[in-house]
């Protein structure tokens, strides 16, 4: 039996990874393993970025990827939050009576949200910044 609430906490907690989509639709999902690889970039960016810092090009480049994965997991966590039991249950358990998701799927969605919308606005505000920096300094 696959739980509502239970998909929306592991695109929260680990949805980075992909894990939300195994626990759904097992390791032979596509879609699972497209995001190990960004967001390992993305943390690969960070660490060049501690590193070499805020000059390293690479890094501007990388970072933006742990973003994008870390959203669309999040997304995915409020898509799974927000269908309705009935459709949650004819989809993810055929042949099972409906059981309802409770608040735990709830406050999942609302955190989704709250770090989603972060980490869009960060991602966003960073790749401009680096854009708009390395803008400046090709000017003559």
């Amino acid at each position: 039996m696959k739980h509502k609430a239970v998909a929306t906490w592991l695109a929260l907690g680990v949805g980075a990874f992909g894990l939300h989509r195994f626990y759904l639709h097992g390791p032979k999902d596509r879609w699972g393993w497209l995001f190990p690889l960004p967001t390992l970039l993305g943390l690969v960016g960070v660490q060049r970025m501690n590193h070499l810092g805020q000059d390293d090009r690479l890094a501007w480049v990388l970072i933006p990827l742990l973003g994008i994965s870390l959203v669309a997991a999040l997304i995915g966590g409020i898509v799974y939050g927000l269908t309705p039991d009935e459709r949650w249950n004819a989809r993810f358990n055929p042949r099972r009576p409906a059981a309802p998701a409770g608040w735990g799927a709830i406050i999942g969605v609302v955190l989704c949200l709250l770090i989603g919308g972060t980490a869009l606005m960060a991602t966003i505000a960073f790749s401009a910044q680096r854009y708009f920096e390395s803008q400046q300094s090709a000017t003559p």
